[in-house]
């Protein structure tokens, strides 16, 4: 039968057919892969690769280069069908536009000089054949590229490599430096391992650089393993054109213009960098969401897979999807290596080795090398908090713990173990390591959170012993109206009325510190006083301290002198007698509270002068910077204002710097204020705008904003800011500032309001037998 007339004359035969199967080892395909994509039947390929075709149609031939990729003067010559009948070197794929890779490829580039067997490891989707052919680009002299499937055979490989540089069998390779890519080798592991093998003893002068979702080094002598991290994250969020420059948002908006005509507006670059952070890095997961903007909105891409990024797919269905991605690295570990991967898919931030151990209940140095090996787990920053699941692969893992019916059993576990991690660190939240316990706190604020959910529902004890640990770094990171919430539904629930009464007492001193912060003290104040009868009879020293401290605090703001001098002298005592000499300190800052309040500044900055030096000795930074800020406050109330101004703005950068936002606010208030009633207007006005930056800061700022008014010579603006002034700091930590705020209400006032705000004042000094000092009556009297 003739060929009919749309056959290309130039049919090639015999060598038409060896050059199909040379392109089609070269790009690592089988022939039934090859057939699939071409969409022939697999039998008229391997006639076409017997030589039994004589010519090929043009349509077929199409067809067999658009499946093989091919492109350029290859492409030309294989639709002619001028092919030679012997091996062709076959180009390297095209160097992929690689962005925020320079330095992994100098670094390799570099290896490369030193190392003959390089592989690139790391979870499927993080780039590493893209990395590994952009490098072979850069490589002088001969470099080629031979895909692993997962069908091949030793033999395969060699017929590969063969045909890629040019010669008839492997034995034939060239006797000159070279570069071979081989990529996949996970996909057929012993054979590429053998092939390696026989390829290193027959042509040392060929470098391998490999790709392999799983490690080689300790397999294959000399083989160096190099891991293939995502890309590097926006981690705070500055100016559109600095977050534009991190590469993985430059990914992203480079992989969307694409699809999309229309720049990325700066008002969108946040939600660009959120998603980002979200997908971890990934350039899989983010060319899959880059993709999706042709249909979606960044605000909808954010919000219809920020939660669920493993539902991200190519809008190619023969594209690889990214749960698949993961899968097939969460397959690669044995059963006892992925139940321990869906335990540790519980942490949701860092972690460290000490935490997993305890999570796992083994000795967990060999499962967390084989995870970071593969890529699930990445290890970063310094510290021993430094592990940490990629988000997709904690959902992936996530969703098999579910599958299996372990959800349940190993959030609980994760739960307990956050507890009795934080309850030890939150020993050292006082003290010289105070500082780097708040810190590791920071580390675990999401793991904290997810337990504290779970915990409050399923064993209330765990989370009332969780919530009851951390009131100082709740206070510290501003969430004291929060977790003091948590803190009482917890403790008026009835699955902890029977729980261990020093767990229960010591959660009510926590409810009575948060409390304060926010001016709710009084409500906790009598569950608080039994809370310390119950400490003092356990003989627990710190948690009576702890109470005495808060209920002190508490009678000062709502106006119980002598009971607050009570428990401060009572913890002064018990402070001495114990050698704790932090608390020493805590108890002579609040004692000179007295002092003001009889009007006996000189007693009161003494007694802080002491306090200060006993907070030094102790290692307290938090409480030497409270002292300082409190003679900050002595001096200015002694109208001494140069030396209040000095003061305080020590106190505020100290405050700012350990990170205790409650005493900056106090420290700012007075700087504000010592600068309005000096006459420094402007420098008082910025002190304002620093204020308006931070939480609960709204009392001290409508001060300043009356001694400003009242420089101006505006009354009935101060006597609106005095009494805002006063609305606001009402039931707080001093119940002096409230009558200060009266005080400056009553010099500013119309006659009405000057008689009510006068009659108040008396209520509060009779109340809490407070003396008006000097400078209150010289205000009053209308010659300030």
């Amino acid at each position: 039968m003739s060929p009919v007339a749309d056959h290309d004359p130039r049919g090639a035969g015999a060598g038409f057919a060896a050059a199909l199967r040379t392109r089609r080892l070269a790009r690592g395909l089988t022939q039934e892969e090859l057939a699939g994509r071409a969409g022939l039947g697999v039998r008229t390929l391997r006639e076409l690769e017997r030589g039994r075709v004589a010519r090929p149609q043009r349509g077929t031939l199409t067809l067999l280069a658009d499946a093989l990729d091919l492109v350029g003067v290859d492409r030309e010559d294989f639709l002619a069908g001028t092919v030679s009948s012997s091996p062709t070197t076959l180009p390297l794929p095209t160097a992929p536009a690689l962005i925020g890779r320079g330095a992994d490829i100098a670094e390799l580039l570099d290896l490369l000089e030193r190392a003959e067997l390089i592989v690139l490891v790391g979870l499927a989707g993080v780039g590493k054949t893209g990395l590994a052919h952009a490098v072979a680009h850069r490589v002088p002299g001969t470099a080629v590229s031979v895909t692993i499937t997962d069908v091949s055979q030793p033999t395969d490989v060699f017929a590969a490599v063969a045909a890629v540089f040019g010669v008839a069998r492997a034995e034939e390779l060239p006797d000159r430096p070279a570069l071979l890519v081989l990529d996949g080798i996970d996909r057929s592991h012993r054979s590429a391992v053998k092939a390696i093998a026989w390829l290193r003893a027959r042509a040392p002068q060929v470098r391998i650089l490999a790709t392999s979702r799983s490690p080689l080094a300790g397999v294959v002598p000399g083989a160096v393993d190099w891991r293939v991290e995502p890309l590097e994250l926006p981690h705070a969020l500055g100016p559109p054109a600095d977050v534009r420059r991190v590469p993985a948002v430059a990914l992203f908006l480079d992989r969307l213009r694409q699809v999309r005509r229309e720049p990325v507006p700066d008002a969108e670059i946040p939600a660009v960098a959120e998603l980002v952070r979200r997908l971890d890095g990934l350039p899989l997961a983010i060319e899959l969401a880059a993709a999706r903007g042709r249909v979606l909105e960044l605000p909808e891409l954010l919000s219809r897979y920020g939660n669920r990024v493993l539902d991200l797919a190519p809008t190619d269905p023969d594209g690889q999807r990214l749960r698949d991605a993961v899968a097939a690295s969460y397959y690669l570990l044995d059963e006892p290596e992925q139940a321990a991967l869906r335990r540790l898919a519980m942490f949701r931030g860092r972690w460290s080795l000490e935490l997993a151990e305890a999570l796992l209940g083994f000795n967990a140095e060999a499962v967390l090398d084989r995870l970071v090996g593969l890529g699930l787990v990445s290890v970063r920053g310094p510290g021993d908090l430094r592990f940490r699941l990629l988000d997709v692969v904690r959902d992936f893992a996530a969703e098999r713990c579910v599958e299996l019916g372990e959800l349940r059993a190993v959030r609980l576990r994760h739960a307990q173990v956050i507890t009795r991690f934080v309850a030890r660190l939150a020993a050292d939240l006082t003290g010289p390591a105070s500082g780097a316990a708040v810190s590791r706190l920071d580390y675990l604020n999401s793991d904290i959170r997810a337990a504290l959910r779970y915990s409050s529902v399923r064993d209330p004890e765990t989370a009332l012993r969780l919530a009851g640990a951390i009131p100082r770094w709740c206070r510290l990171r501003g969430r004291d109206v929060e977790a003091h919430q948590l803190l009482r539904r917890l403790l008026d629930d009835p699955r902890t009325a029977g729980c261990d009464l020093h767990v229960r007492a010591t959660a009510q001193v926590a409810a009575g510190m948060l409390a304060m912060a926010h001016g709710r003290g009084f409500a906790e104040l009598w569950p608080t006083e039994a809370a310390l009868e119950v400490l003092a009879g356990l003989g627990d020293t710190s948690g009576e301290l702890a109470a005495r401290a808060v209920l002190a605090g508490v009678w000062q703001a709502v106006g119980g002198p002598d009971e607050s001098r009570r428990h401060n002298e009572a913890m002064l005592g018990l402070a001495i007698r114990a050698g704790r000499v932090r608390e020493i300190a805590v108890s002579q800052n609040n004692l000179a509270w007295h002092d003001i309040r009889a009007g006996d500044l000189a007693t009161a900055a003494r007694r802080l002068t002491g306090a200060g030096r006993r907070a030094v000795e102790a290692g307290d930074a938090r409480v030497h910077a409270l002292a300082q800020a409190n003679l900050a406050e002595v001096a200015r109330l002694d109208c001494r204002f140069d030396e209040a101004i000095d003061l305080a703005r020590r106190a505020a950068a100290a405050s700012a710097e350990i990170g205790d936002p409650t005493h900056r606010v106090r420290a700012l208030g007075t700087l504000g204020q010592a600068l309005a009633e000096s006459g420094r207007l402007n420098d008082a006005a910025d002190v304002l705008v620093e204020l308006a930056e931070l939480p609960g800061s709204a009392g001290m700022s409508a001060m300043i904003g009356g001694y400003l008014a009242l420089a101006r010579g505006d009354r009935p603006a101060a006597a609106t800011a005095f009494e805002a002034a006063a609305n606001h700091l009402a039931g707080r930590d001093d119940i002096r500032d409230v009558l200060e705020a009266l005080t400056g209400l009553a010099a500013s006032a119309d006659p009405a309001t000057r008689q009510r705000a006068l009659e108040d004042l008396d209520g509060i000094c009779a109340r809490g037998r407070l003396a008006l000092l000097p400078r209150e009556r010289a205000l009053l009297a209308g010659t300030v």
